[in-house]
C-alpha cells in the first residue's frame, strides 16, 4: 500500500500537472470503485482543481464549489499519468480523470477491488473520511508519547493503526522499528521515555529520508514504480538477507496477507519471534534464538 512518502510524491507530481486545471470528464470502469452517490460524480466535471491534500494514505483533490474527489489506493491501487483520453482497455484500469493535457489513470492489480473513490462536498465531509491519525512529522514528543501509549498494543500494530498515526503502513513501520532498534512486538505501555524518544526520531528520519529519496528517484516525472519493496530498505521484504547494521539474517513473522520483517540481533536481543504458521507446526521445537535456528538448519540440511 502506498504510504506517506509515496503519497507525498504522488501529490507533488499531480500539483505540477493538474493544479488549476479543468477536470473535463471522469470515467469509471469498475462499479466497485465509487463509494458515494451524493453529490453525483458528474458534479465535479467542468470544475478546476484548486488544491490537493493528503489525508492519511488518501489523496484528496479539492475542486471548485468545495467539492472533493478522495482516492484511497489501498494495497494494489496505483496512479499513472497518460495521454489525454487514454482507453480503459486493461482489466486493471478502474477509472480515468481527463484533463486538457493528460489523463490520470487509476489501476489496481489482482482481482480484489479495494481501491475507492469518494465524491464529497465541504470540509466536514472531508474530515469524516480522516481516520484521525497523528501526523508524526508535525508532532512534539509529548503528543507522540500520549498517542502511542493511549492503548496497550504492540509497536507494529500501533504504528500501522491509521487512527493512531497518519500515513504509516506495513513497509515503513518495519523500517522505523529497525532504525529505532525496537521489537515489533514490544508493548507500547512498557516503553521507557528514552525508547519513545528514539522511536519518534526514527519515524521522522525514516519518513523524511524516503520522501526525499523517492522525490529524487522520480526526477520530476510521474512516479510509476510505486512499490512496498525498495532496494534500499533495511529490513522490509529482505527476509533471509543480511541486516545492513549487524549482518545477521533478517527474520519475519507472517500473518494473513502481511508480514513483519525484523533483525533479531538488533531488535529483539537475539530472540526469534514466533511465526504463526511455523510455530504451530514446530510447537515446542520452535527455535527461540538465532543460534538455535542455525543449529536447526544445519541438522536438517
Amino acid at each position: 500500500m502506498p504510504e506517506l512518502p509515496d503519497i507525498v510524491v504522488y501529490i507533488e507530481a499531480l500539483e505540477r500537472r493538474i493544479l488549476h486545471q479543468r477536470l473535463e470528464r471522469v470515467r469509471v470502469a469498475s462499479p466497485f470503485l465509487l463509494r458515494t452517490a451524493r453529490p453525483p460524480l458528474q458534479a465535479v466535471e467542468g470544475k478546476s482543481v484548486e488544491r490537493l491534500r493528503r489525508i492519511g494514505k488518501r489523496i484528496a483533490l479539492g475542486m471548485q464549489e468545495d467539492l472533493w474527489l478522495v482516492l484511497h489506493l489501498m494495497i494494489a491501487g496505483r496512479l499513472h499519468w497518460r495521454e489525454a483520453g487514454v482507453q480503459l482497455a486493461s482489466k486493471r484500469a478502474l477509472a480515468a480523470l481527463d484533463f486538457p493535457h493528460g489523463s490520470l489513470l487509476l489501476t489496481e492489480a489482482g482481482t480484489q477491488r479495494r481501491a475507492s473513490l469518494h465524491v464529497i462536498q465541504g470540509e466536514e465531509a472531508l474530515r469524516a473520511l480522516d481516520p484521525g491519525g497523528l501526523e508524526v512529522l508535525d508532532s512534539d514528543l509529548g503528543t507522540f508519547a500520549a498517542r502511542l501509549t493511549s492503548a496497550n498494543h504492540t509497536l507494529k500494530r500501533a504504528l500501522t493503526d491509521a487512527r493512531l498515526f497518519s500515513g504509516i503502513g506495513n513497509a515503513y513501520s518495519d523500517e522505523i522499528l529497525h532504525r529505532a532498534q525496537l521489537s515489533p512486538v514490544a508493548m507500547t505501555t512498557r516503553l521507557s521515555e528514552e525508547e519513545i524518544a528514539r522511536l519518534l526520531a526514527a519515524a521522522r528520519t525514516t519518513l523524511v529520508e524516503w520522501t526525499e529519496r523517492l522525490r529524487a528517484e522520480s526526477q520530476g516525472d510521474f512516479p510509476e514504480k510505486v512499490t512496498a519493496f525498495r532496494e534500499g530498505m533495511a529490513v522490509h521484504g529482505k527476509y533471509g538477507q543480511p541486516c545492513p547494521r549487524c549482518g545477521a539474517k533478517i527474520q519475519r513473522i507472517r500473518y494473513a496477507s502481511n508480514e513483519t520483517n525484523y533483525c533479531a540481533h538488533c531488535q529483539t536481543g537475539g530472540r526469534l519471534l514466533a511465526d504463526r504458521a511455523l510455530s504451530r507446526l514446530l510447537k515446542q521445537d520452535w527455535p527461540r534464538t538465532l543460534e538455535e535456528l542455525e543449529s536447526l538448519i544445519r541438522r536438517n540440511y
